[in-house]
């Protein structure tokens, strides 16, 4: 059994095929895991997620922005970007089934040497640490209040972690820390505007994963949702989005050799043009 991690697929459903073809996943043996961002922006959402749903049973999966961003335009909470293409998915027959399966997902997932999370994690954070808040944000997307939560999952504050935050604004830090984080600041403040790549980081803002002292430098940690980051090998740091939906290539890493393997994006996921997010 070979165990596979995946960058951002966003509705790439042909680049995702190839790339299977490519590292010729078996699904009755082998295991993919998916840093989140499954659907949105591709043109292929619809296909990418009933994909999904079909081979669950050999996927570990953690929600991104965009997938969860899937679930408040469904239910109405805000209305579709322009950039959006959603709205295969959304006139579905099989949508409700499809967005049940989605809300079931993972925020924080981790097994043996790994953790995965779309985006980030908060410095004083440990791995336990971040499973348990993860779990937090879990039980209130399946659970039957789960429309409460969307409904108030939009905000960019609090931006910085205090554990004795408590109901909306508690679950609203931790969803944006792993599904939207990037850069933070020296008090260790969320800040969401900057994009781009390393070299362009303003003066007092620094990537999370190189934030001084965190709690899960020893952690082998997964990632994805910074495209202009790109392909990064540290020691514990894995960041898979290679902008696929871009021009960029889609990633797969072999997590028992590290070993990376990409195919280019292909012309039929591409839905341009939209602005990087």
């Amino acid at each position: 059994m070979t165990t596979y991690a995946i960058g951002d697929i966003q509705g790439c459903y042909h680049a995702l095929q190839a790339l299977l073809a490519r590292i010729e996943f078996d699904p009755d043996i082998d295991q993919l895991w998916l840093v989140g961002d499954l659907i949105n922006r591709g043109n292929g959402s619809l296909e990418v997620l009933r994909w999904c749903y079909q081979h669950q049973a050999c996927l570990k999966v953690v929600l991104g922005n965009h997938d969860l961003h899937a679930l408040v335009v469904a239910h109405e909470f805000v209305v579709a970007h322009r950039s959006d293409t959603l709205h295969a998915l959304l006139a579905a027959e099989d949508r409700d089934e499809l967005l049940h399966w989605l809300r079931h997902q993972h925020l924080v997932y981790s097994e043996g040497d790994y953790l995965m999370v779309h985006a980030g994690l908060l410095p004083q954070w440990t791995r336990e640490q971040a499973l348990m808040l993860s779990a937090e944000v879990e039980a209130a997307l399946r659970g039957d209040q789960y429309l409460d939560f969307l409904s108030t999952m939009y905000g960019n504050y609090p931006n910085a972690w205090d554990p004795d935050l408590i109901g909306t604004d508690r679950l609203r830090l931790l969803t944006n820390a792993m599904t939207r984080l990037r850069v933070c600041n020296v008090k260790g403040e969320m800040d969401f505007a900057f994009k781009g790549e390393l070299k362009d980081i303003p003066d007092g803002l620094t990537p999370w994963f190189d934030m001084p002292n965190r709690a899960t430098q020893d952690t082998q940690i997964i990632f994805g949702h910074w495209s202009a980051l790109g392909l990064q090998q540290r020691e514990n740091v894995f960041a898979l989005d290679t902008g696929c939906l871009w021009g960029g290539h889609l990633t797969a890493m072999n997590l028992q050799t590290k070993a990376i393997t990409q195919v280019p994006s292909h012309p039929l996921d591409s839905h341009y043009p939209i602005t990087k997010a």
